[in-house]
């Protein structure tokens, strides 16, 4: 296949493109930076400028681009840049890809559970409502943008992204260092959900998106068995061979990124469910946590 993406150069678009390109399809990656080569194309999303002609021919499109949530305080100025990299990024590529003919016969969008807010133990579908906070405002807006798309006739996918893990990135990227130190401990209560997925699973989900007839609309690309932060804490622990006897006051975090950042992504609690995608036929690798983390981390302890 011919396959365009954006945001390649992040920590899911770098797994994706090298799965896809060593099993020989061609990739174009879509990217602000002027790139060299037939494959690579040059988009402003904040300029409106995507040139139709670089992506003629593409038989499928995945969407990854956006500014890092993780990065920095949320100021204003920042939580503006947040939403503006997303929907101006996804309205753009959603009218370009719906002006081409023939069309590309899919586009998985990039999307997260962010969009079920902060619902505690409540257990969390596709058809679940959103929540009310700015990172359920900033999903929801992000995935309407690719309502061009939709509108063409493009099978458009939102792949509903939980914590990834992978050795390098993702949320062990924060925590491992952390736990290697000897400063692993559960976040403040420890009770909140963690629903997750290995980065291997987050790849094999997109591409079962990409090559499945009939998929459309979200996908929670989450594992089987959500955690609790006492559980996953106590999963690393075991993985890495450290002690977990230091709890994180929240206190800390919250003075760290502010309040508002810390409640919603490093204390948020969502218990979040993917039977849709596996009633679609994908079956994930890495179902729970302990065999997750020896696949990231390998057999082996740090």
């Amino acid at each position: 296949m011919d396959i365009a993406v954006t945001g390649a150069s992040g920590l899911i678009g770098s797994a994706l493109t090298a799965s896809l390109r060593a099993d020989g399809h061609r990739v174009r990656t879509v990217s602000r930076r002027a790139g060299s080569g037939p494959d690579a194309v040059r988009w402003d999303p904040a300029a409106g400028e995507l040139d139709p002609a670089a992506l003629a021919g593409v038989d499928a499109v995945v969407h990854l681009a956006g500014a890092a949530i993780a990065e920095g305080r949320w100021s204003d100025d920042r939580k503006r840049e947040l939403v503006e990299s997303r929907t101006a990024g996804t309205a753009l590529l959603a009218r370009t890809l719906a002006s081409l003919e023939p069309a590309p016969a899919v586009l998985v969008s990039g999307s997260a559970i962010g969009i079920y807010g902060l619902r505690g133990d409540e257990e969390l579908t596709e058809e679940s409502s959103p929540g009310d906070n700015f990172l359920a405002d900033l999903v929801q807006r992000w995935e309407a943008a690719a309502a061009p798309a939709v509108e063409a006739g493009i099978r458009t996918t939102y792949a509903r992204t939980g914590l990834v893990m992978a050795r390098q990135g993702g949320i062990l990227g924060v925590v491992l260092p952390l736990f290697k130190s000897f400063l692993g401990g559960k976040l403040g209560s420890g009770k909140q959900w963690m629903s997750w997925v290995t980065i291997d699973d987050e790849v094999g989900a997109i591409r079962h998106l990409i090559d499945t007839d009939g998929l459309a609309g979200p996908y929670n690309v989450v594992a089987p068995e959500p955690v609790t932060n006492a559980e996953f804490t106590a999963a690393l622990g075991r993985a890495v061979g450290r002690p977990t006897v230091l709890p994180v006051p929240s206190f800390g975090p919250k003075a760290l990124f502010g309040g508002e950042k810390a409640e919603l992504t490093i204390f948020a609690s969502q218990r979040v469910r993917s039977d849709k995608l596996a009633a679609s036929g994908y079956t994930f690798r890495h179902p729970d946590i302990d065999t997750g983390l020896r696949a990231v981390l390998g057999e082996g302890r740090a």
